[in-house]
């Protein structure tokens, strides 16, 4: 056999750059380090926009450098924003805190903090279109900096903007910042003691859904980290609960919702349609399966699938990560989720033929990316389940599969695929449990 190099031909490398996002020439592409973002106006402009905001909140006080201190590293985070269409918005330079270094127990306790489940959102949405309430999309900005820290933190200062008249003093924290590990909680619990100032209360089954019942004036706020929807019966109410919002926190309307959480809702005559079409297609374009052929179905009903099925994958970190995005694509796929389900069974150990079954679900993907979830304006006095369970039908562990459905009025608004956690000694107690398990989620 002849080869190149026998001959001397040889191929410069050219390194792949992942710093290029988009293509039109006109957008500065993203920066390697801050020294290069620094050299570009459009960078230096997104991060001195940053600085100053932390600035205006007072997020820390500079102080001398304490002995035997735990001080963590602070880094920019640089990214295009994106509009619902794909299209360039603005540049987005973000400081956040490296919150891998701190300690539990030294600069960071409890760092849990809920978020508002997909369920209450899908409910919420009916609810408003069924009595023709305006829905609303609220911007924090820099909401985490709103959160008062407990516990002490120091910082070392951001490159690019350390104070020449102390460089050696380090960032003694006031504020919350992203990355530390307490953040998330620390900007749940801000806000959450302030709308219960102004008469909400928070949902006992979701405590990111607030609740302001007044007579005949009914409001709600769901909540998911910094991204708001304010829902009101009527506009007067939602004007003045956006004042009083905006004199507490940098926040701005951004109008009839459209965007949230990377799901498109677009408006038509007959109610919303939820899709996830552009992040479907990011998930294809990830897996190199851009140019593949589209299947009939996500999954093959035939067979089952066994931990032992195949070989060890070769690449189980993309898999997990496929896998991943594919659960929440299921936000407004109901139709993919038992074939997530079951793939996701397999993401500890993934073998060759979980790795074509996830394959399946996206080609199945890429030949539905229009599909989405609709709702309608109905009836929702009715609250109404379907359920199923498949018995025994895992081939490893023999326990069933449940699944369930939620009609509130007409508009499907939960589902669910999953294994039960024992096993049924019959259908009728498997589909029993199916029942149990859907009125209790």
């Amino acid at each position: 056999m002849t080869t190149r190099s026998m001959h001397g031909i040889s191929k410069p490398k050219k390194p792949f750059s992942l710093s290029v996002s988009i293509d039109d020439p006109s957008i500065s592409p993203l920066p390697r380090n801050p020294k290069q973002a620094l050299s570009d106006p459009n960078w230096k402009s997104a991060m001195q926009s940053e600085f100053n905001a932390l600035i205006r909140n007072n997020t820390w006080e500079l102080v001398p450098r304490p002995c035997d201190v735990n001080v963590i590293r602070c880094m920019w985070i640089f990214r295009h924003k994106k509009q619902s269409n794909g299209l360039f918005e603005r540049y987005k330079a973000r400081l956040v805190g490296d919150g891998r270094s701190q300690i539990a127990g030294v600069d960071c306790d409890e760092t849990f903090s809920p978020v508002v489940k997909p369920a209450t959102i899908r409910t919420v949405l009916s609810i408003a279109l069924s009595r023709s309430w305006p829905i609303h999309q609220l911007d924090v900005q820099n909401a985490f900096l709103h959160g008062d820290l407990h516990e002490t933190v120091y910082m070392h200062q951001p490159l690019g903007f350390r104070d020449p008249h102390h460089p050696d003093y380090v960032c003694r924290l006031k504020k919350s910042l992203y990355g530390l590990k307490q953040a998330p909680r620390a900007w749940y619990q801000r806000f959450a003691d302030y709308v219960s100032s102004i008469g909400f209360r928070h949902s006992t089954s979701d405590h990111s859904l607030f609740i302001f019942r007044q007579g005949s004036d009914i409001a709600y706020i769901l909540l998911y980290v910094d991204d708001i929807i304010l829902v009101a019966s009527s506009h007067d109410l939602r004007k003045s609960f956006m004042a009083l919002l905006a004199s507490e926190f940098a926040m701005k309307d951004l109008g009839p919702l459209s965007y949230f959480l990377g799901i498109a809702v677009t408006r038509h005559a007959g109610g919303l349609f939820l899709s996830q079409s552009t992040y479907a297609t990011e998930i294809i374009a990830r897996a190199g399966m851009a140019s593949c052929n589209s299947s009939a179905t996500p999954v093959d009903t035939k067979q089952k699938l066994s931990s032992s099925s195949g070989t060890p994958c070769e690449d189980a970190s993309l898999y997990g990560s496929l896998a991943g995005a594919l659960q929440y694509l299921t936000f407004t796929r109901p139709d993919i989720s038992y074939a997530v389900q079951q793939v996701c069974l397999h993401m500890h150990a993934p073998h060759t033929e979980h790795m074509l079954a996830l394959k399946r679900v996206l080609r199945y993907v890429r030949g539905t990316l229009t599909y989405g979830l609709h709702l309608y304006p109905s009836p929702v006095e009715k609250l109404v389940s379907y359920t199923d369970a498949d018995w025994g039908g895992c081939p490893d562990t023999r326990r069933s599969t449940s699944g369930y459905c939620v009609f509130l009025g007409d508009n499907l608004i939960s589902w669910s695929s999953k294994r039960q956690p024992t096993l049924s000694r019959s259908s009728a107690e498997a589909e029993y449990r199916e029942v149990a398990i859907a009125h209790s989620d």
